[in-house]
């Protein structure tokens, strides 16, 4: 499990061990990964790996049935780039799984990855896909929607804004299409896809139950936590030089490869296989929240 101490990645392998997986996380860092305890214990092992040096993968990948590929970047630092990490190291987790005999390959893009985009993180998630099956033929290709739960970097952002502005400027007028996916509902369809006797290779899709536009789901989020925000649209090109400014400094709050995919509807495509044909009926974020400010008290 490459990426096995994020955001998804975590969750995935608590759903791997409860379809009673054993799994090694291989990761940079495998010291922040939950550590379980008891008689399961002995079916969690952390390896330390470095995507980006094939040795270190090769390493990580011996003796293992399958391999999932989590790893994901939404802003460059650096030599860390969206071409390094989605499409470079992508291969390479690739290229040794199939050296090493590996039987099954799960890559974890996005919706609307895409190699002719003109955005450069949805062309690299394109780019990667056909890297990775260029490497391995079989491999499952797994694209969530933009993705929700408890400390996330999505849902817990809108709310604390709208907490905190009553006049919440939005991105264009708010014509976006999303269909956020629970995190904890994709995991489990990774962890199905890994357990399904079916070795046809597949793209699945993994959107929520509700497909929003952005101001749809502003307003739907506002509703659940009893706010009354007044919308404002702001233009894309003042998004875009707001980012632009922000990028001048270390650590930017909005960058604008940010602002580029606010532009960009993320929804499943009609037709695609999905949460449906894996058995899981998805939760919608208006549940999810209602638990999550349940829970805040």
């Amino acid at each position: 499990m490459f990426g096995g101490t994020g955001f998804l990645g975590n969750r995935i392998v608590h759903h791997l061990r409860n379809h009673e997986f054993p799994v090694r996380i291989a990761s940079r860092h495998p010291d922040r990964a939950h550590r379980e305890s008891g008689p399961e214990k002995s079916q969690l092992q952390f390896a330390q790996a470095n995507i980006h040096d094939e040795r270190s993968v090769a390493d990580a990948l011996a003796g293992a049935y399958g391999v999932i590929n989590a790893v994901s970047l939404y802003r460059e630092r650096g030599p860390e780039t969206f071409h390094s990490v989605h499409v470079e190291a992508a291969q390479r987790v690739a290229a040794q799984a199939r050296r090493a005999g590996v039987k099954r390959l799960v890559h974890v893009s996005g919706i609307g990855a895409d190699a002719a985009s003109s955005s450069c993180y949805v062309r690299k998630r394109g780019e990667g896909e056909r890297a990775v099956r260029a490497e391995f033929a079989d491999a499952f290709l797994v694209r969530p929607a933009v993705m929700f739960g408890p400390d996330d970097a999505f849902l817990s952002t809108i709310l604390k804004l709208l907490r905190r502005l009553p006049i919440y400027p939005m991105f264009g007028r708010g014509r976006t299409r999303l269909q956020p996916a629970y995190v904890e509902d994709v995991a489990e369809a990774v962890a199905r896809v890994m357990e399904r006797a079916e070795t046809q290779p597949t793209v699945f899709e993994f959107g929520g139950p509700t497909s929003y536009s952005y101001e749809q789901l502003l307003r739907a989020i506002a509703h659940q936590a009893g706010l009354a925000p007044l919308l404002i649209p702001i233009p894309f090109v003042v998004w875009h030089l707001l980012a632009w400014a922000c990028e001048i400094f270390p650590g930017p709050p909005l960058t604008r490869n940010q602002v580029e995919l606010m532009q960009i509807d993320t929804v499943s495509s009609p037709g695609m296989p999905g949460f449906a044909e894996l058995g899981i009926s998805p939760h919608s974020i208006e549940e999810i929240l209602q638990r999550m400010l349940s829970n805040r008290g």
